[in-house]
């Protein structure tokens, strides 16, 4: 069997796995059109096996790296899902109170890559809370095809107001400074931009490639950096109007495409990820919340 590497696939296929990714078509379908593409020493399970995400081994910060203090906690979330559970972590030698920042899973609850992205978060000197928005339907079942299927079933508002009560959360920990940002990717980032327009006390949002707003924008009062992927369409084409909604409002705002790399590109688990820009998309964005929340 040929092995596969991200070069010899067309773009189509990863557009093909975006559609599947984010509930546009069913399992099913997906795996009878990827067949298209099964040539030349392809198979199937072999294409699929390459573009489903590799959680063991991408994991960077281990849950029990001794430089973090990291366990589970459950918070209210009074307008949105009740008792919801988080990932909290923070350096262990922590001197003074720390910059706060919410993560914010994508369309398939708190799996492994979003804790590891909240933990390395932590190692840069802050303090992290990243919930599953899954916790009312029993939390993030262990697999992704599940997961999107599980959150199909939460209302986006009701998720929404989970993500606000953990900003809350960290507003009243006592070791954190007060100052709060979030970030989030794909469904996440949509709910980044929304904690911006809803939470006039917000210091900082970095939404990557996430939906945006359609009103109220003119409310937002955090500045951000928005991060999207050169060939990501479907988020792409609401930013024009986004970008003219912020500047007539006069919003603090970078925005930053990253040319030929694709939607969900920071995620290190599949092969949609690009190293380099994912890189310096979260240089970036580390940086800014040391400007912004410290």
């Amino acid at each position: 069997m040929k092995n596969i590497e991200k070069e010899d696939l067309n773009q189509e296929v990863f557009d093909l796995y975006d559609d599947y990714a984010h509930n546009k078509i069913q399992r099913r379908d997906f795996v009878k059109k990827l067949s298209v593409y099964a040539v030349g020493g392809l198979t199937v399970s072999s294409l699929m096996g390459f573009l489903m995400p590799d959680y063991i081994s991408s994991v960077q910060v281990q849950p029990d790296d001794p430089r973090l203090e990291s366990g589970y906690i459950n918070y209210e979330s009074a307008k949105g899902g009740g008792n919801i559970k988080a990932l909290v972590s923070k350096p262990a030698k922590t001197k003074g109170k720390l910059g706060g920042i919410v993560v914010v899973h994508e369309n398939r609850g708190l799996n492994s890559y979003i804790e590891d992205t909240a933990r390395i978060a932590a190692l840069e000197g802050f303090l992290t809370i990243a919930p599953d928005a899954l916790t009312p339907l029993g939390g993030y079942p262990g697999n992704d095809d599940e997961g999107r299927e599980l959150q199909r079933k939460r209302d986006r508002n009701e998720m929404l107001e989970d993500f606000i009560a953990a900003y809350d959360y960290l507003k009243v920990h006592p070791d954190c400074n007060g100052k709060i940002g979030v970030v989030g990717f794909c469904f996440g980032g949509w709910i980044s931009n929304m904690m911006a327009v809803k939470l006039p006390g917000l210091s900082a949002a970095v939404p990557f490639y996430g939906g945006q707003p359609k009103e109220d924008i003119d409310k937002i009062k955090a500045p951000l950096i928005l991060q999207y992927a050169g060939l990501d369409k479907r988020i792409n084409e609401g930013w024009p109007a986004y970008e003219t909604a912020l500047k007539s409002s006069n919003i603090e705002y970078t925005a930053y495409v990253y040319p030929e790399v694709n939607h969900g590109f920071h995620n290190n688990t599949t092969p949609r990820y690009n190293k380099e820009a994912a890189e310096l998309a979260w240089k970036r964005t580390i940086d800014f919340f040391r400007e912004k929340l410290k």
